[in-house]
């Protein structure tokens, strides 16, 4: 029996942040950030400062607020809003095309008929939707130029359908009178049940059985009522707003032309009805607002109404990204519209962020004290230390550190390290590394373990001693105004910190305070500081 084959495809991770990624570092967040409070900004203020500047390697708040507003702007300025009355004109335009042409072709055409037709078709107004109007009840001599009206009607239809259902315009392309019937017979359910929900009488099992009958023209798939009047209310507020862009004259001629859709103002009764219960039930919505479109690329109703939804996406992207509300913090970032809008790189920035805040919130660098306030805890004290005594040492190239002492003949304290012996050392042996260190050469050696051990030189390892001193150290740290003026403040931090970093841990025998002065002295802690 052959054994089937399983073909496998690779490709992009696209399912979220990559499950094999390294943990996110805080090394550059806490070095900005203890940078900034040295500055003199909050803890809180200098996390948000580098989330909005962001880090070497890492896209940060601002950026990603550019990327929004320009997004937004090359939508408003590559489009217009009139571009179903301008397919409207197109059609129309081709159907007297036509008809025109069949008045030539025809020779058996009645000279008068041909006549009276002729200054009919040159009398129609200039305006697309009174010309669509007058010749409702037009008898069409050209097959073709009946099609091509008729289809300015199925176009009104299906535009007006997909301002409020998305992908509704393909799925009627080519509809019968059936298809027509059965969105028609849905409006209807779907009013009704709306109306039902705002007075309180709706139950679970009548949106279930409007599910059943007409789920399949719900691609959001829904899964109550709640869900579905959010995703209409949205659509159906953009097409508010799209209509309330236009300019007065375009809005007229589309009121005007949206009466010959399907070839039957029905249409247009049920859609207001559901606008209207749509608004009742989500009045928080922006129902009013406008955009002032510039371009030359003209869209249709259901495109248009798209864009107006990326518009509104982009101002809550752009809100959610300037955190600059009451308890704002990355976590109330849409990825997924950010990942639509702008690609799945700047959601990827925008995760990475939002584990950067929350890596350090959660870290332990970051403390909230008894007031509320974000500080520096003592382990970001510690290795902020650390950090800038490094530095400290880096630039006095040729200094130990070590404290110089007076007393004479005193071996010191052992360290409990060891080390090889160099010529001179006068500590005393580390009498276990000694022989192991012997035991370990001779049997590399291959030598007879008969013959005894033979200790080398290089075998010898003495113990680490520390010549120890106390002493009381008060660190004095000038915090006048002059300070900051001179521009002085910032390097000061940077050295006392040091240099308290360096005498905790090196000599913590020692006594010590860390003293301020300015107008007057005192004592102060170091976080403080």
């Amino acid at each position: 029996m052959r054994t089937p084959r399983h073909s496998s495809r690779y490709g992009r991770y696209s399912g979220g942040p990559d499950p094999l990624a390294p943990p996110v570092d805080l090394g550059e967040v806490l070095d900005a950030v203890t940078e900034d409070v040295m500055a003199g900004y909050s803890p809180d203020q200098a996390l948000r400062e580098f989330l909005r500047r962001g880090g070497r390697n890492q896209r940060g708040l601002d950026d990603l607020a550019r990327q929004v507003h320009q997004r937004r702007r090359d939508l408003l300025s590559r489009h217009r809003l009139d571009g179903t009355v301008q397919e409207a004109k197109k059609l129309l335009d081709r159907a007297l095309r036509e008809e025109r042409d069949q008045f030539l072709r025809d020779a058996r055409m009645d000279p008068t008929d041909r006549q009276f037709r002729e200054m009919r078709l040159d009398a129609l107004p200039s305006s697309t939707a009174a010309a669509v109007t007058e010749l409702s009840d037009y008898d069409w001599q050209s097959d073709a130029a009946r099609r091509n009206y008729e289809q300015i009607k199925d176009l009104l239809g299906r535009e007006l359908l997909e301002q409020r259902f998305a992908g509704m315009k393909n799925a009627l392309q080519n509809a019968t009178d059936e298809d027509r019937a059965a969105v028609s017979r849905m409006l209807e359910d779907l009013n009704e049940l709306l109306e039902k929900h705002a007075r309180g009488e709706d139950t679970p099992e009548d949106f279930e059985r409007f599910m059943n009958r007409h789920g399949d023209q719900f691609p959001e798939n829904p899964q109550d009522i709640d869900e579905l009047i959010d995703a209409l209310a949205q659509r159906s507020a953009a097409a508010q707003r799209m209509m309330r862009s236009m300019t007065p004259e375009q809005r007229e001629e589309l009121m005007a032309l949206s009466a010959q859709a399907f070839g039957s103002p029905e249409l247009m009764s049920q859609l207001d009805r559901l606008d209207a219960a749509l608004q009742g039930l989500r009045p928080g919505l922006d129902w009013s607002g406008s955009e002032q479109f510039e371009g030359d690329q003209g869209l249709g109703l259901g495109d248009g109404t798209g864009v107006l939804q990326d518009l509104a996406d982009l101002d809550a992207l752009s809100e959610q990204l300037s955190q600059s509300y009451a308890g704002s913090t990355l976590s109330d970032l849409d990825v997924a519209a950010l990942a639509r809008q702008l690609g799945d790189d700047a959601a990827v920035a925008a995760r990475t962020l939002t584990e950067l805040e929350r890596a350090m919130r959660d870290s332990g660098y970051l403390r909230r004290g008894t007031d509320g306030e974000l500080r520096l805890s003592p382990r970001a004290m510690r290795k902020l230390g650390k950090s800038l005594l490094r530095d400290a040492a880096g630039r006095l190239s040729g200094r130990s550190g070590r404290r110089d002492t007076r007393l004479a003949g005193a071996a010191g304290e052992q360290t409990g390290s060891s080390r090889p012996w160099q010529f001179g050392d006068v500590e005393p042996w580390d009498v276990t590394r000694t022989v192991t260190n012997a035991v370990t050469r001779t049997a590399a050696s291959g030598a007879d373990p008969s013959a005894g051990l033979q200790i080398d030189v290089q075998d010898i390892e003495v113990r680490e001693t520390e010549a120890r001193t106390q002493a009381a150290v008060a660190l004095l740290v000038d915090t006048s105004f002059s300070m900051a003026l001179n521009g002085r403040w910032v390097p000061m931090k940077r050295t006392a910190i040091a240099l308290h970093q360096l005498i905790s841990t090196r000599f913590r025998g020692d006594a010590l305070e860390l003293i301020t002065f300015g107008r007057y002295a005192q004592t102060m802690d170091i976080g403080e500081l």
